[in-house]
This record gives structure tokens, C-alpha cells and sequence, in this order.
């Protein structure tokens, strides 16, 4: 995660339950310069029931939030094949589990790193189950105020996991007064692990911002149109976006990496020997002129004449000989 931000494009209900536009997305993926692809686990019965209600009443097809997260469902061996078409195209195979049963599924076809949604921080019974695989973990921070993420946290580190964590704020699409980028250093300084930002704004800007401002992970929502159905599609990137996004915050990574000391000019002294000035008249003047700040003119380049920041010591000072328009004027040119 060092060189680069690490890059991951959450699926999520995107797919709107058909394996074949879920397969779509990883092609498309694969060729965006991300490092990693997130996908939701929902095993309808084992982490919902008939009383869950709509979060977006957004669905013509599913009567109750449950008959959702059932449409919603694969086979353990589809996610398999699933797992399988990440590792060929070279993408990390993330996921959210959302109940234990997902946890066993995941820990079978073979998970990269768990992502926690921020509505499962304080769900220390899956928090367990997780931290017995020995698996990466991140964790979304947000539903979750400063005293609950302790509390996860000290279990986590009592579990000796290993966790990041990101700042994220629960709101579909994000306004930028609610993005809380201020919070990137205050858990980075909190924590001491690293932090990265999940993003739901659906502008590319939000996510060069966050890693300029320090974070090493970054997840956003991918879709292939905006317009296309499904809950998160508003707050999602296209796939020409993430491919700006990849570029951009690859460079400010870059940018970061390399700080310039502002104690040192010296790399530029060749260019300052053409683009800095000389001092030279701006008239013919006759020996025994004196010099007013009037006569003087800056002229490229720097070393033919005095440097123009010097302009001050001249003025008041007599000319030994005629000088023509446009000459450089210099030492031995004065009395």
C-alpha cells in the first residue's frame, strides 16, 4: 500500500443478482487500474428477516428487504467461479460478509480481506468470527462515533488482527459538507493503523482530496451508469471516472512521496541562469548620466549585466561612458 493508494471498486448490488452483468464488472474492472474488487455476501436467512425494512423504498420487484438480499444471493459455487475470474484477471477478491454462515463460505472460496460495513463495527460476535481466520480486515467507520470504533478496535488488537480503517460517511450519494475528510488524520493519529476513505460521493475530486490528505486506502462504488437501477447507483463511479480516478490519485501518491525542500534551489540553477534578468538601459545616455530608477530595464538572460534584484544599488550612481538602448549595464560601467 506504500507506493500507491490501495484501490478497490466496490460491486455491490450492481449486478442486481445476475451472475452474468457480475462477471461483466469484473472484465471491466480489471481495466481500470485498481488493485481490488469488493462484493457483498448476503445469505438472506442467516443475517435478515421478513421485519428488516426498506433502508430506500427503490424496488418495484422485491416486496420486503428480505426478498431483496434473497435475489441478491449466489450459489457457494458461483462465488467460487467468482473468486476464480478475480485471481485471473489479477484482482484482489474482497468481500463483505454480512452473517457468520458468510464467513464460513468466504473462508472456503478463498477471501483476500474482509471489509466490515459500517453497519456490522459494533457486531463483535462477527468480529470474532472473522478475527479466528487470521484474514486482513477493513473496517468501515461510518456509523460510528469515536467511543464505539474504541471499543472495536481494543477488540480487534486483543485479537492481534490485523485491521485498517476508513472513513466513511453512511449518506447515498455523499454531500461534500458530509465527506468529514478531517477525520483521515484524526484516526490516523488515534489509531496509529492505516486509513484509508470509502466514498459515496460519485465525484472523482472526493477521492483525490482524501488521498492528499493522507490515505493510503480508497473505495468507491463502481457502476457501469449512473441511471442503472439499484440503491448505491447514484453514489457510484463510472467505469471512464475510475479509470481518472486510478491516474490521479496514483500521481498525488507520487506528489506526497516526494517533498520538496524549499531550503534548496539548486536543481534549478540552469534555469535560473535563462530565466532570471541582468539590468540594462532602456535609453542611449551620455557619460556622466546618473542613473534613475527610470533608465533601467530587466533583460534576459542573468550574468550579462548586474542581476536585476540589485536594481537599487545603481540608482544614483554615474555612468563612466555613453551606453546605447538596450545595453547591459554592469560594474564597470558606474562610478
Amino acid at each position: 500500500m506504500n507506493n500507491k493508494p490501495y484501490l478497490i471498486a466496490e460491486i455491490a448490488q450492481a449486478h442486481d443478482g445476475s451472475l452474468g452483468i457480475l462477471h461483466s464488472y469484473i472484465e471491466a474492472v480489471a481495466n481500470t487500474g485498481v488493485q481490488a474488487i469488493k462484493f457483498q455476501m448476503h445469505i438472506a436467512e442467516a443475517e435478515s428477516s421478513i421485519h428488516e425494512p426498506f433502508r430506500v423504498k427503490f424496488s418495484k420487484e422485491d416486496v420486503t428487504r428480505f426478498d431483496y438480499w434473497k435475489r441478491m444471493e449466489f450459489t457457494m459455487e458461483q462465488w467460487k467461479d467468482i473468486k476464480n475470474h478475480c485471481d485471473e484477471v489479477g484482482l484482489d477478491f474482497i468481500c463483505s460478509p454480512f452473517s457468520n454462515l458468510a464467513v464460513d463460505w468466504l473462508e472456503e472460496i478463498g477471501v483476500h480481506t474482509y471489509k466490515i460495513g459500517s453497519g456490522e463495527v459494533t457486531n463483535l460476535l462477527l468480529l470474532e468470527k472473522i478475527t479466528r481466520t487470521g484474514k486482513p480486515i477493513i473496517i468501515s467507520s461510518g456509523m460510528s462515533s469515536f467511543a464505539e470504533l474504541d471499543e472495536t478496535i481494543n477488540f480487534l488488537k486483543s485479537k492481534n488482527a490485523k485491521f485498517s480503517i476508513l472513513q466513511c460517511t453512511t449518506a447515498y450519494p455523499t454531500l461534500p459538507e458530509q465527506f468529514g475528510l478531517n477525520v483521515i488524520k484524526e484516526l490516523k493519529e488515534r489509531y496509529q493503523v492505516p486509513i484509508g476513505f470509502s466514498d459515496h460521493s460519485a465525484k472523482i475530486s472526493t477521492g483525490i482530496a482524501a488521498v492528499a490528505l493522507g490515505a493510503e486506502i480508497l473505495e468507491f462504488h463502481l457502476v457501469f451508469h449512473r441511471d442503472l437501477f439499484g440503491p448505491d447507483a447514484m453514489a457510484s463511479l463510472t467505469l471512464e471516472e475510475t479509470k481518472q480516478l486510478v491516474e490521479s490519485v496514483n500521481d498525488i501518491k507520487l506528489a506526497t512521496q516526494n517533498p520538496i525542500n524549499k531550503n534548496s534551489n539548486d536543481a534549478f540553477n540552469e534555469l535560473k541562469s535563462i530565466f532570471e534578468k541582468s539590468l540594462a538601459i532602456n535609453k542611449d545616455i551620455p557619460a556622466g548620466h546618473i542613473i534613475t530608477f527610470e533608465d533601467l530595464e530587466s533583460k534576459k538572460p542573468k550574468g550579462f549585466g548586474i542581476a536585476a534584484q540589485n536594481f537599487k544599488a545603481v540608482i544614483g550612481r554615474n555612468l563612466k561612458s555613453n551606453k546605447s538602448k538596450w545595453d547591459f549595464l554592469n560594474e564597470d560601467d558606474l562610478i
